[in-house]
C-alpha cells in the first residue's frame, strides 16, 4: 500500500504527467523535453529523475546522447497503471496539451529536416548537411544587394553574406541587432550592415536592393500590406521580394510567447499581398510541412517590374 500511495502521489503532478504523455509518443533527451513542455531544464531533469526512480521512465544512451522513454517493459509498474495512463493520454487534449503537441511536432519536423543524426546511427551519412546544400546554392547566384527585413539574431543575414555583395539587416530591436553584430564579428563577416527600423518604414532608399527577404517576420507586422509595399519600394526593377512565413494555424499561444500578431497566412493571402503590391511572376508554395505538423512554412515570391519604378531620363 505504501508503494501504491507513493506511485499515485508521483502521478498527481501535472508536469510529470505531461512528460509521460510526451514520452509515450517518442524518446527524447532533456533539451528536447525542455523545449516541448516549456519548463526550465533543471525542473525537467528533477522530474525525470523522480519518474526514473519510480520505474515509469527508463534512461538509455545512444551514440553519445542520453534519451528517456517510458519503461513499459521490464519494470515493476503494474500493467493496470499503464492502462490507466493510456486512457488518460487518449482523452481530448486541453489547451496546455495542445501546446505541448504543437511544440513536439515542430521538434520532430526539425529532426526530419535536419541532417543531424539525433543519436540514431541509422541516419549517419558522413558529410550530409542541409547547411552545406544551402551554401552550395549560393554559388549559383550572382552578387546581390540583399535586405533581411526582420532579421532577428542575424543568422540568415550572416549566411547570405557568403554570396551577397552586401546585406542590410533590419530589425526594430536593439538587443537582437547587437546579437547579430556579435555573430558577424565572430564569423569575420564584414559585408552586413545592421540598421534599426520598422517593417513598414524601412531605413533604405528606394530602388536600392536586389532581393528583399521577410523570413518569419511578416506575421509580426501590424499591417502586412504596408510591410510588403515598403519591401517593394526598396527593391530595384527586376529584383524580387521573397517571403517565408507560417501557414495559417490555430495555436494562439504563440502570441504571448513570441509576439506574433498574425496566426500565419493562407496561400491565397500571400499571393494577394504580393500581387496587390504590384509584383509579377508571383509564386506560392509549401516550403516545409507534412500531415500532422501544426506549423507549415509557406514560400512566396514576386518580381518587381520596370513599370513600377520611377522613370529615369536616358543619358545622351
Amino acid at each position: 500500500m505504501r508503494d501504491a500511495a507513493s506511485l499515485f502521489r508521483m502521478l498527481a503532478d501535472g508536469t510529470r504527467l505531461r512528460l509521460l504523455r510526451v514520452l509515450a509518443q517518442e524518446r527524447f533527451n532533456v533539451t528536447e523535453l525542455t523545449r516541448i513542455i516549456a519548463v526550465a531544464q533543471s525542473g525537467v531533469s528533477r522530474h525525470l529523475s523522480m519518474l526514473k526512480d519510480a520505474g515509469l521512465v527508463a534512461e538509455e544512451r545512444d551514440a553519445g546522447f542520453v534519451y528517456y522513454r517510458l519503461a513499459r517493459d521490464g519494470g515493476d509498474v503494474s500493467p493496470m497503471v499503464w492502462s490507466l495512463l493510456d486512457s488518460a493520454f487518449a482523452a481530448p487534449a486541453d489547451r496546455q496539451m495542445r501546446e505541448d503537441d504543437a511544440r513536439l511536432q515542430d521538434l520532430l519536423r526539425h529532426r526530419r529536416e535536419s541532417f543531424d543524426t539525433h543519436g540514431d546511427p541509422r541516419r549517419l551519412v558522413p558529410g550530409r548537411s542541409w547547411a552545406a546544400w544551402a551554401r552550395a546554392l549560393g554559388h549559383l547566384l550572382p552578387p546581390l544587394d540583399v535586405a533581411d527585413i526582420g532579421c532577428g539574431e542575424g543568422y540568415l543575414a550572416v549566411e547570405m553574406a557568403a554570396w551577397a555583395r552586401m546585406v542590410t539587416a533590419v530589425d526594430r530591436s536593439d538587443d537582437v541587432l547587437e546579437q547579430g553584430k556579435t555573430l558577424a564579428a565572430r564569423r569575420h563577416v564584414a559585408n552586413v550592415e545592421w540598421k534599426k527600423g520598422d517593417l513598414a518604414r524601412l531605413p533604405l532608399r528606394e530602388n536600392s536592393i536586389d532581393l528583399a527577404l521577410l523570413s518569419q517576420s511578416l506575421h509580426h507586422a501590424g499591417e502586412p500590406e504596408r510591410a510588403v509595399a515598403d519591401a517593394v519600394r526598396v527593391v530595384r526593377p527586376g529584383g524580387r521580394v521573397l517571403i517565408m512565413d507560417l501557414k495559417e494555424h490555430q495555436h494562439s499561444w504563440v502570441r504571448a510567447r513570441f509576439g506574433d500578431r498574425r496566426l500565419g497566412f493562407s496561400e491565397a493571402e500571400l499571393r494577394a499581398l504580393l500581387t496587390g503590391a504590384g509584383l509579377s511572376d508571383v509564386k506560392v508554395s509549401v516550403g516545409s510541412g507534412r500531415s500532422g505538423d501544426p506549423f507549415t512554412v509557406l514560400i512566396a515570391s514576386g518580381r518587381k517590374v520596370a513599370s513600377n519604378a520611377p522613370r529615369v531620363p536616358r543619358q545622351r
